[in-house]
């Protein structure tokens, strides 16, 4: 395995700028997810750490040494795309076997390397079918058993690879695969523009818009304090709720005229550009405001019973608004008071998070 430092690395493709300049570290033996909306620049960044594509301006290290212009054969990288990329006409065995084969591993390591990445992606009992015959899911689990049956690569790049993949299979693929990164700590870098795939799959989540590198966490940072508002709308089912806010005090924002406490100093913020998030899961909802917490007025307009809670959609401040709600809690619809606590509050000025240190 190996560190990759992608350093001052832009990308244009002709008058249109694919990636803006940032630098970046992948550590060795890290599990992490790059996410995005289509045409944000994911497959781009995971082209240029393959080779594929080189980069218009920086310089791409693995651990330590410059490796921009090798050639993808060069650089030691185990690549899995979007769509199977197998020999049909080979059986299964011979698939998985292939890249050791070409690298002269001994026959008996390639025997045992081969049936143990069969066992975890269940393709056991197909190792003697030819690759053609298979199911499109099937076929695109060779392909990733071709990226995991090396033990020398760099890394392992990933483009959204279990896209053709049935819900459940892909649930127990993403935990094979972090098994498979705690057990031999392979880096694995794995694009995705699906935010569940994202968050049970990855240690850090690079988010990404426009060709920017919009923040860099873990799920817990990503979903608790979105870096800006747009991740606040890509994050979370519901979307963050975002209303417009001006400022009443250094700690008090003013929300169609109801004043609400929250802990960034907002001394000197621009008032017109403000605005406060607030996550569905951090609101309650009431009949009448008992609770010292902050408090809107709050109009339900529908209520979606998805079994294990409740999700209310209504109106606050003039904003449609998220909240969910315990599966027993009875909700009409109608007039109610929606609470939050400070401490859950994010403070956005120019649609960028404020510190609260």
């Amino acid at each position: 395995m190996a560190r990759i430092d992608l350093e001052g690395v832009q990308h244009s493709y002709g008058n249109v700028e694919a990636l803006e300049k940032f630098d970046l570290t992948w550590n060795d033996g890290g599990r992490y997810a790059i996410l995005g909306p289509s045409g944000c620049g994911k497959t781009t960044m995971l082209n240029i750490m393959s080779g594929i594509i080189k980069p218009t301006q920086g310089r791409i290290l693995f651990d330590g040494n410059d490796i921009t212009n090798l050639q993808t054969a060069d650089r030691n990288i185990a690549q899995v795309f979007q769509f199977p990329v197998i020999y049909g006409t080979m059986r299964v065995w011979d698939n998985l076997a292939f890249p050791l084969v070409c690298r002269n591993v001994p026959s008996d390591q390639i025997k045992t390397k081969v049936e143990e990445v069969a066992n975890t992606l269940s393709l056991t009992h197909l190792l003697d079918r030819k690759a053609n015959k298979l199911t499109a899911d099937q076929k695109q689990l060779i392909s990733l058993g071709r990226g995991l049956v090396r033990d020398d690569v760099a890394a392992v790049l990933m483009d959204e690879p279990l896209t053709v993949i049935d819900p459940d299979l892909k649930f127990r693929l993403r935990r094979k695969l972090k098994e498979i990164n705690e057990q031999y700590r392979t880096t694995l870098i794995y694009v995705t523009h699906d935010q569940n795939e994202a968050m049970t799959f990855a240690e850090q989540i690079m988010v990404m818009d426009k060709g920017r590198i919009v923040q860099m966490g873990t799920p817990g940072e990503l979903f608790d304090r979105p870096s800006t508002t747009f991740v606040g709308y890509f994050i979370g089912a519901p979307a963050m709720n975002v209303f417009p806010a001006t400022v009443k005090q250094d700690h008090q924002l003013d929300v169609a005229g109801t004043a609400i406490d929250v802990e960034p100093n907002l001394q000197g913020a621009a008032s017109e550009t403000l605005k406060l998030g607030i996550r569905a899961e951090h609101i309650s909802l009431q009949d009448d405001p008992k609770s010292n917490d902050n408090c809107l007025p709050f109009h339900v307009d529908r209520i979606d019973d998805f079994g294990n809670y409740k999700l209310v959609v209504g109106k606050a401040s003039g904003q449609i608004t998220k909240v969910k709600v315990d599966r027993n809690q009875p909700i009409a619809s109608g007039e109610m008071f929606m609470t939050f606590k400070a401490k859950n509050c994010c403070v956005y000025a120019n649609d960028r998070l404020i510190s609260t240190s």
